[in-house]
């Protein structure tokens, strides 16, 4: 049973409805043991100790006695938590100087405007500065294409060709003598900041090549040696336009030509997996848009190694295959099944998603029964067919690939019925295995089908092999000559950075196919390769500059086929152990799985579709990694991006986020240039504190910039910095600095920002002159227990000043790039700043920091109070700025003990107090985390946790409300199904059995080393990486992408107060719970020595959505509206039909051949 009452501060109410003054509340008589008795308390009558009162309060039922005294207990807790909010709030504004700064900004209302914001320009200026920045790409990619192809048309085959280039792997190697090794000459490498501080060669391009691709094949050196062309581009495009980062040509015949040259690291395999072939840009260029049905032989026949080599051509197509491609598999024996019921008669986008979900599938085929391919063609024209005729798919090429060690049944029939005369759909069959005995017939298929034939008898054969279908798919395109400009999803090119790189940057390509332009080869239509560009997505997002869009708005982009391609809430990375990785999904991500909010994907929709437009929605925005929540309404402005897929969204609050804060502050030319008082500077050089400038030059800020103490956001944009090699150096504050003293007249500064910078300067320059004031005026006695004063204005202006030497900040990530959260970044203003801006004016924000020094082990805790400073002109609010406070956990605990000691203003202090163990005292914030608690343990945690029995009736009240958050990019331990993770106990034979395992799989290791199945230059190297990957995968990937949802727990400010008494089997337990004034803090007083555990406790946790088989099943069918690109190359009739492929060189002797097949052939059998 639960009873409760809430209210606001006001007059109490006592027995029979009277009502008492505070004075009166103080003397309510307490009943004696014989009235006690009289009314019906049972058990009650022998307490006589002292803390009468709260032993009846806590212990006793529910009656008229309860009646009488939880008033005065109410009120008691109002008064402590009165007392403790007013000496907090004197404490949090004297050490802030919040009211001065809220003077300063209300002395300059005067020359301030504030303007509304107009969202559909915005986007739209936006859009233009990024559709330019974009063209420069663009052109660099075009001029490569043309040197490329005008350098090949001047070159003649040499098969004798001799010529050493710059191998990325080989520079600067030495062998034992000291020499420089073969294609090893040396190779400057300087390290530079536009390029992620790598060490590269502006100067020259370097060339890369992966393990299983010979460096001195004709082909390769041939081709090496024609590209050498393009390195006096890459220079000019660089110097054309230094915002390119880099530039490179990846060939058909496997090499990689990059731009810088960099120094390339293999594995810990030593393999260079790297195969330029099969990334998205080059795919994405190379070929348009494809349906693709992969049938795959799982009769008994395909058992042991033929089996392992098919899934990895399987797999190898998975990975050539992107997000505007269509796939599905199916395996047949006797019969035809889909590996995935759920897909059964469809096709199924290939995004990342899907191609992950097919191979973890694939890994799990079985071999038994006989081929019987026709029944399993069939099936694949059928649903090439049916998508063709529903205008669905990619609507461009179609293609089946047959994976099998032989086709023995009468096939023709099929294809008289579904393909021929027009063959609308190309057949490419690979022949699995040495066997040629169905050679002949597996070439007729594709021969017949304008497909391709290949054999793969090797793993190391598959990257090659599966590459020849992209050459047929680009035949089409390349006799046309149609350079289509392609622009990729989202991704983090950790292969091409290595490990050097300081961190995974998202980045976006353009790219073009390079065409053999040669008359004797047009019907064959050669493609040379490709050429691209990388773009950071970070460098685009800064055209969007973060200042114009408030402290709530954001910008954001998404592809023709919905995914996000920059977005604050996109969350690539996740930790495993104690590195961070990519999400398999991570540039899978849905617009609608962001903005989740868009039910009816009204957003998605319309900038899918290219419009330009506006929507507002209601939102729920999560902060502080989920523990919090903000309920906005905001404006959503859209639209596209000219000659890209891409859109561009801008989101605006309502409220101050509508409005910009606009400063009278000026840059004019000469303002700030020199200083008769304090001594003409030299030429090109900074003023320091100690050499004020003149007063005219303080007017426009120079001087007030010079602070010490003052810093500027490093992720901001206020002056263009990376272009110029000698601006790279120069922070933010330094290149602002050089621009106001025209020291620098080829520095490029957004001017509007900097003036606010100026004003900003200006109008908080007092600051530090009072927090210094302050800091010099700390007795020893106090203990200094308040570690620093903050604040940020809305240009990303940051002051911080410390009252205690650096050496005591407790928490010392506080305020630095380490500390995301703490400091304006591209993305976000600072958390303080946030939830500050959505508090009442003068109200303190108060959040408990746990300090991570690396020798506090977790210990002690730091709070940290901050408020906003609004500006208000013409009855148009805006927020100008938020300031804080960083103060020790124990400065708080000390405060609010002395609070509870009270009784009255008059009585001083007072018998009872919360430091008695009659009573439990929390303080906790306005999402449920206690602050300050008896037990150390406890604080920092959710309220839930420690007393379900109280938070259960503070949300029955509705003290707190509980609001449900979904999270679509989480990642969640899989459900084990594998019957030995059910075993905890290992057998002897068990073990015995996985170390026969392991010497099998080193043998054949042995044996791909040793070139058993590969030809003489190291191919077994790859085949090994193949391997060891294969069988890490399934050890590594602990986690997976789920859906999961959680609750933020949230106080309801208009209760003020509220009170009630709960049963928990033998005794009852009464709680109060009192709005701490100015803050955002509540003080809650329940009974310790009433156990309630028979209430479960609340937690704060994600629990994984579980959708049955049925959603499930529809979820992953579902086809989200996308848009197709607007180019298709399909077909030509010219093109060259009967190059069609044909056998593999074989070179194995038989009895090295059969050790690994039955090898092979064992270990399944081993792994029952």
């Amino acid at each position: 049973m639960m009873r409760g009452r809430v209210g606001s501060p006001g007059t109490r109410e006592g027995p029979a409805g009277n009502r008492f003054s505070a004075d009166e509340l103080l003397t309510v008589a307490l009943p004696s043991p014989q009235h006690m008795a009289m009314v019906g308390v049972a058990g009650c009558a022998h307490i006589t100790a002292q803390p009468l009162l709260l032993h009846l309060l806590m212990r006793c039922p529910v009656g008229r006695v309860f009646l009488e005294v939880l008033p005065t207990l109410s009120w008691r807790v109002k008064l402590w938590a009165d007392t403790f909010g007013g000496d907090l709030y004197n404490t949090v504004t004297k050490y802030s100087g919040s009211l001065l700064l809220q003077k300063k900004y209300k002395d300059v209302e005067s020359s301030l405007k504030i303007e509304e914001v107009d969202g559909l320009e915005l986007v739209r200026k936006f859009s233009e500065d990024m559709e330019n920045m974009l063209r420069r790409k663009v052109e660099a990619v075009q001029n490569l294409v043309e040197a490329a192809e005008e350098a090949d048309l001047n070159h003649e085959f040499n098969e004798s060709l001799v010529f050493d280039y710059y191998n990325s792997v080989l520079i600067n190697e030495r062998d034992e003598k000291g020499n420089f090794v073969e294609l090893g000459a040396e190779f400057l490498l300087e390290s530079n900041g536009h390029f992620s501080n790598l060490p590269v060669n502006t100067s020259i391009s370097s060339v890369q090549l992966p393990t299983n691709v010979y460096n001195k094949d004709p082909d390769i050196l041939n081709g090496v040696y024609m590209s050498e062309a393009l390195n006096a581009v890459f220079v000019e495009n660089f110097q054309r336009d230094p915002t390119l980062t880099w530039q490179y040509f990846g060939s058909a015949t496997g090499f990689f030509r990059i731009y810088p040259g960099i120094k390339w690291t293999p594995d810990e395999n030593g393999v260079i997996t790297f195969d330029c072939r099969n990334r998205g840009w080059y795919i994405q260029a190379a070929t348009s848009p494809k349906d693709i049905v992969i049938l795959v032989d799982v009769s008994g026949s395909m058992k042991g190694l033929r089996m392992t080599i098919a899934k990895h051509t399987i797999t190898t197509i998975l990975d050539t295959l992107g997000e505007n491609d269509f796939v599905n598999i199916i395996a047949y024996n006797d019969y035809v099944h889909y590996i995935e019921p759920c897909f059964k008669g469809i096709l199924v986008q290939a995004d990342r998603d899907n191609r992950e979900h097919f191979k973890l599938l694939v890994e799990e085929l079985m071999v038994k029964g006989v081929g019987v391919v026709d029944q399993a063609l069939r099936e694949a024209f059928q649903i090439l067919k049916q998508f063709q005729e529903a205008k669905q798919g990619s609507l461009c090429n179609q293609a089946i690939m047959l994976i099998s060690d032989g086709a023995v049944e009468d096939y023709e029939p099929v294809f008289e019925k579904y393909n021929w005369p027009d063959c609308k759909v190309r057949v490419f069959t690979y022949l699995i295995g040495r066997e040629v005995s169905f050679a002949d017939r597996m070439k007729w298929i594709a021969c017949n089908n304008k497909g391709y034939y290949t054999q793969i008898s090797t793993l190391a054969d598959t990257q090659e092999n599966v590459m020849e279908y992209l050459h047929v798919l680009s035949r089409p395109m390349v006799i046309n000559h149609d350079h289509d400009i392609i622009w990729t999803e989202a991704y983090m090119d950790s292969k091409l950075l290595s490990s050097q790189a300081q961190s995974p940057t998202l980045l976006t390509t353009v790219a073009m196919p390079v065409f053999s332009k040669k008359n004797e080869t047009r019907s064959h239509g050669i493609l040379l390769g490709v050429v691209g560009s990388d773009v950071a997505l970070r460098e685009l997002m800064k055209l969007a500059p973060r200042y114009k869009l408030g402290v709530h708005g954001y910008a954001f982009l998404n592809t023709n086929n919905g995914y996000i391609l920059s977005h604050p809430d996109l969350r690539p990375l996740y930790r495993e152990g104690k590195k961070l990785k990519p999400k398999p999904n991570y540039n899978s991500v849905d617009l609608s799985e962001v903005e989740w909010e868009d039910q009816a994907e009204s957003l998605r929709t319309a900038m899918i579709n290219r419009e330009t437009g506006t929507l507002s929605m209601d939102v729920k925005v999560p902060m502080d990694k989920g523990k919090r929540v903000l309920f906005l309404t905001n404006d959503y402005f859209f639209t596209d991006i000219s000659d890209t897929p891409f859109s561009l969204g801008v989101v605006l609050s309502r409220g101050h986020g509508e409005y910009i804060l606009l400063g009278n502050t000026s840059v004019e030319e000469g303002d700030c240039k020199g200083d008769e008082k304090g001594g003409r500077k030299e030429e090109g050089s900074l003023y320091s504190f100690a050499e004020a400038p003149s007063t005219k030059c303080r007017k426009h800020g120079l001087h007030d910039l010079l602070h010490p103490d003052l810093a500027l956001a490093s992720d901001w944009i206020y002056c263009i910095t990376d272009i110029d090699p000698d601006h790279r150096k120069l922070s933010q504050l330094e290149a602002v600095i050089r621009f106001l003293t025209r020291k620098d007249p080829d520095l490029e500064c957004d001017e509007e920002l900097v003036r606010e910078v100026l004003f900003d300067a200006v109008v908080t320059a007092p600051m530090e002159a009072y927090w210094t004031a302050l800091a010099l005026n700390i007795s020893e006695e106090s203990e200094q227990l308040v570690d620093m004063a903050f604040l940020g204005t809305r240009a990303g202006v940051l002051r911080s000043s410390l009252f205690v030497g650096s050496e005591k900040v407790s928490d010392r990530k506080f305020l630095t790039p380490e500390d995301e959260a703490s400091v304006f970044t591209l993305d976000r203003f600072p958390l303080w700043y946030r939830q500050a801006s959505e508090h009442p004016a003068g109200s303190f924000v108060f959040n408990l920091r746990w300090a991570e020094g690396p020798e506090s082990a977790g210990e002690p805790m730091v709070v940290t109070a901050s408020t906003a400073v609004a500006v208000t002109v013409d009855k148009k609010t805006a927020i100008a700025a938020a300031v804080g406070v960083q103060m020790k956990l124990e400065f708080l605990q000390r405060k609010f003990w002395a609070a509870t000691r009270q009784c009255s203003t008059v009585d001083g202090p007072c018998r009872q107090s919360c430091e008695d163990s009659d009573l439990d005292c929390f303080v906790i914030d306005n999402n449920g985390f206690i602050l300050i608690s008896k037990r150390s343990e406890e604080m920092g945690r959710f309220l839930g946790e420690v007393d379900g029995a109280v938070m259960t009736q503070l949300l029955s009240m509705g003290v707190f409300s509980q609001v449900t958050m979904y999270d679509y990019q989480a990642m969640c331990k899989p459900s084990s199904h594998h019957h030995s993770a059910a075993q905890p106990l290992v057998s002897p034979i068990s073990a015995f059995l996985t170390a026969t395992r392991w010497l099998l799989q080193e043998l054949v290791l042995f044996l791909l080393e040793w070139s058993v199945w590969g030809s003489w230059y190291d191919r077994g190297a790859e085949a090994k990486s193949v391997f060891h990957h294969s069988h890490k995968h399934k050890k590594q990937d602990q986690l997976q992408p789920c859906d999961t949802e959680y609750p933020v727990f949230v106080y309801q400010p208009a209760i003020q107060e509220a009170n009630g008494i709960m049963e928990c089997g033998p005794c009852r337990k009464v709680f109060v719970v009192q709005q701490i004034p100015n803050s955002n803090l509540l003080l809650l007083v329940t009974d310790p020595t009433c156990d309630c555990s028979i209430f479960p406790p609340v937690l704060q946790e994600a629990t994984e959505v579980k959708y049955n088989a049925s959603v499930k099943c529809d979820r992953m069918r579902s086809q989200k509206l996308r848009r197709r690109p607007d180019s298709c190359h399909a077909f030509h009739p010219e093109e060259n039909a009967q190059d069609c492929g044909g056998a593999s060189d074989t070179s194995a002797s038989l009895p090295l051949l059969l050790l690994p097949v039955c090898a092979w052939g064992l270990l399944p059998q081993l792994l029952r």
